[in-house]
């Protein structure tokens, strides 16, 4: 008896299957969905631990636009709109910023998309009932006379940051029809014909497969695995913090190569911050997520624990330098720094940030009392403070909103925001390497179709989000994360 089309398709669990259960996943089930296709959805974490590295984040999402009217459409508003000046980010600034920080290690083709699919991406999203507004307290200053300038390029994010932007994503796939199921452990695929048709999966112990037309690939990447960090990132990385998920272990990459899938981007660097050093619990904590990063730097010093500057803080907009600077810390004696700022300065920082319950602040009279406290030596602190100090020319105007050129001509230098600590109390702030995800996985199509070594398109399988590798090396530019798992989320559940 030969099988009909109609009834092969009865026989299978669904049309398409997601693995993985972050930004990109959904956002690939929800176009699949939309197409009519039957979508099943496999989250490892068991569902108080859904959501991926995306439910860690802030939910700032870079895309282009043409200021702040090309964006009301679709951003909740805000009292402050009318007090609020949004610069342009064009499609060519936003390739240019990614092969600046990439040092022209990205993929032109995925650039090319990710710059012009964004914002559009976003659009569609919100049409779904996915919430946005401008981040009022990440990326804008109030200046003197009550009005805020935005900065960095990065302007947009989710309502409720990445918890927002998961239940939001959960809410869209129920309305979509889309079966989600927790706790499903998928650690193979499944061949036939030289096509993918189906996973290999574990629950609760037991071992089962389930069966689909197309496989979408969207499990991150190895950042929770120790191992795999130091085989592939270096010794020492075994030591950072893992600030998301801790069920990105690589094993859905190791699934792709063991069936003749090409690695893809760069596999020797990764995203990492600096992050809250002593706080108990600050690894995948799910209470506080992205309020364990530090990330006003740019305002005053960092130093190692011999009291000693290592980097420019003010090389560029936080947004540029973020990312790869938490290896740079990870280099430090004891993989450990101190950020450090005045009381002049304490005002500005973020409060989410340095005002969240339980955090690692140090604070002292003086200079000396403050090296003390966080057993760095008195005279090498007070003698980098003091060089810093009077090295900066303050002839020029500070202004956190702009790249302002007020700098400091010290060893290394602070391009930009050079203000001089001098006024008590002073604040530390301890600080170590936080990885966020790691910039090697699976060779795609700028469709997320999966390639073998040969370049050839591997049938039925695909890959978005963290998994699918080319766009990012060495550093990334803020917000741009969450863009690539739309864009490129959104266009394999257009094709599977």
């Amino acid at each position: 008896m030969t099988t009909t089309p109609e009834a092969n398709r009865t026989a299978l669990d669904a049309d398409v299957i997601v693995v993985g259960g972050g930004n990109a996943a959904f956002t690939a089930a929800h176009a699949a969905a939309i197409r009519g296709r039957k979508v099943l959805l496999l989250e490892k974490a068991p569902r108080d631990q859904f959501g991926g590295n995306s439910y860690y984040t802030a939910g700032a999402t870079r895309i282009a636009h043409d200021g702040l009217e090309d964006l009301q459409d679709f951003i909740e508003f805000d009292e402050r709109h009318p007090l609020s000046e949004v610069p342009p980010y064009s499609a060519a600034d936003y390739a240019a910023d990614i092969k600046k920080v990439t040092e022209g290690r990205n993929d032109e083709d995925m650039t090319a998309v990710l710059v012009e699919e964004a914002a559009p991406g976003l659009r569609w999203l919100n049409s779904l009932g996915l919430k946005y507004r401008l981040m009022y307290e990440r990326q804008a200053y109030a200046r003197e006379d009550g009005t805020y300038l935005f900065w960095g390029g990065l302007h947009v994010g989710n309502v409720g940051g990445g918890e927002g932007l998961m239940h939001d994503h959960l809410a869209v796939a129920g309305k979509l029809g889309t079966e989600v199921r927790f706790g499903q452990d998928v650690h193979g695929l499944i061949v036939d014909g030289g096509r993918v048709v189906g996973v290999k999966v574990r629950v609760d112990g037991l071992e089962r497969e389930l069966r689909a037309e197309s496989v979408i690939l969207a499990a991150g990447g190895f950042e929770s695995s120790a191992e795999w960090r130091r085989e592939h990132l270096g010794e020492g990385w075994q030591h950072a913090k893992v600030r998301g998920t801790p069920f990105n272990n690589g094993e859905m990459i190791a699934a792709g190569l063991e069936i003749g899938a090409a690695k893809g981007g760069d596999w020797n660097t990764c995203h990492s911050v600096q992050w809250d050093a002593n706080t108990a619990h600050n690894e995948s904590n799910r209470e506080l997520t992205n309020r364990l990063t530090r990330q006003s730097y740019p305002l005053g010093i960092i130093v190692n624990n011999r009291g000693e500057r290592f980097l420019d803080e003010g090389a560029d907009f936080r947004n540029l330098t973020y990312a790869k600077y938490g290896k740079v810390i990870l280099q430090q004696p004891d993989s450990i720094a101190y950020q450090v700022f005045d009381a002049s300065l304490r005002p500005m920082l973020r409060s989410e940030e340095y005002e969240m319950p339980g955090i690692s602040e140090v604070v002292a009279d003086s200079i000396e009392e403050l090296a003390g406290k966080i057993g760095v030596d008195a005279a090498s602190l007070s003698r980098t403070v003091a060089e810093y100090n009077a090295a900066i020319d303050t002839s020029i105007p500070y202004d956190p909103n702009v790249l302002d050129g007020r700098a400091a001509k010290v060893s290394p230098p602070k391009s930009n925001w050079a203000a001089p600590l001098e006024t008590g109390p002073f604040y530390a702030y301890p600080v170590t390497c936080g990885i966020t995800f790691t910039f090697g996985g699976l060779k795609g199509t700028i469709n997320g179709e999966v390639l073998n070594e040969n370049g050839e398109v591997i049938d039925g399988l695909f890959a978005c989000g963290e998994m699918l590798g080319g766009l990012f090396s060495t550093n990334y530019p803020g917000g741009s994360g969450l863009a690539a798992g739309v864009v490129f989320g959104r266009r394999a559940g257009n094709l599977a």
